[in-house]
């Protein structure tokens, strides 16, 4: 039961990242995007940080403070830097797929890391899945940019990270807890990025913020920060970096019913067969079959 909760929470923070994209859009027209990651994580880190002290949740032991923070600044500081940077050169539809690889490298890199065994249902799910975010992209992958292949690049290599981080902090995870290590790695983040962006002196527009943008800016924070990220850590901790992993899918089908809903875009038939194909591929990369199923019991009644 504790893995179902576990795909369940993972599928809600792919549902909830990809309702930050609009939100992400938005404020792109007025800040750069280290300024957009630094408001996102600085404020996600200060609504969980009295959240994780109220509750008396564990924080990382000392001996996994520089695991800790390593793995913060990899998934909270060099991630959304990569995942900004593709946008430049590629368009969202294409960002979408090659994010959308996550699963398939989790899969892959968690093989061969021996953390996660690898199983034919897992690896038709994946790409059942992929295949369904293919399809719901259908119409938009023809409109390449010049030189769009960076962008694909960039991007996954920021599903990379994101890889990288779900299979090194499940351990870290279970030994403390997922609110107290995801505020901390989150600070680390975040701290990367306010320096930067201060460096930069991309906190320069913020005097012209009007109550749009810090709405959008605190609605990132609270939900595409804290929120979200907290429901990663919780499915990482309770079922494989892969299962989780494949949630991930579910980021740009969200992220395209945003748009038919706000934008008024038509729901065409590619959007609705991916929906079904993406949790269909979730649906196998997650469950057992029976057969599976019935052998585990024989075992588990075993004297």
């Amino acid at each position: 039961m504790g893995e179902i909760f576990g795909v369940l929470a993972a599928v809600l923070s792919s549902a909830l990242g990809g309702t930050s994209i609009g939100a992400t859009r938005y404020l792109v027209g007025s800040i750069d995007p280290l300024a957009i990651g630094s408001f996102r994580f600085g404020i996600g880190f200060l609504l969980l940080l009295p959240l994780t002290m109220l509750r008396g949740d564990r924080w990382p032991g000392r001996g996994e403070w520089r695991a800790a923070v390593g793995l913060g600044i990899l998934f909270f500081a060099l991630f959304p830097i990569l995942f900004n940077a593709s946008l430049i050169f590629t368009t969202a539809a294409r960002g979408a797929l090659a994010l959308s690889t996550l699963p398939l490298l989790t899969l892959v890199i968690g093989a061969v890391l021996g953390s996660e065994a690898l199983s034919w249902r897992k690896s038709i799910g994946v790409m059942v899945a992929t295949l369904g975010v293919a399809v719901a992209l259908l119409a938009d992958l023809g409109s390449a940019p010049p030189g769009a292949w960076r962008g694909d690049l960039l991007m996954m290599a920021a599903a990379l990270c994101m890889a990288l981080y779900g299979i090194w902090s499940k351990p870290l995870i279970r030994r403390s807890s997922p609110i107290g290590f995801t505020t901390m790695s989150m600070a680390a983040g975040a701290a990367c990025l306010i320096l930067l962006a201060g460096f930069r002196g991309s906190f320069a527009p913020v005097a012209s913020f009007g109550t749009p943008q810090w709405l959008a800016a605190l609605y990132l924070g609270a939900f595409g920060a804290a929120l979200t990220f907290y429901l990663w850590a919780f499915a990482l901790e309770r079922t494989t970096p892969t299962r989780v992993a494949i949630s991930v899918t579910v980021n740009p089908v969200t992220a395209s019913l945003v748009g038919t809903w706000l934008l008024n875009e038509p729901l065409r038939w590619n959007l609705a067969a991916g929906i079904v194909a993406v949790f269909a591929g979730i649906w196998l990369a997650t469950t057992t079959g029976r057969r599976v199923q019935a052998a585990t019991v024989t075992v588990s009644n075993q004297p």
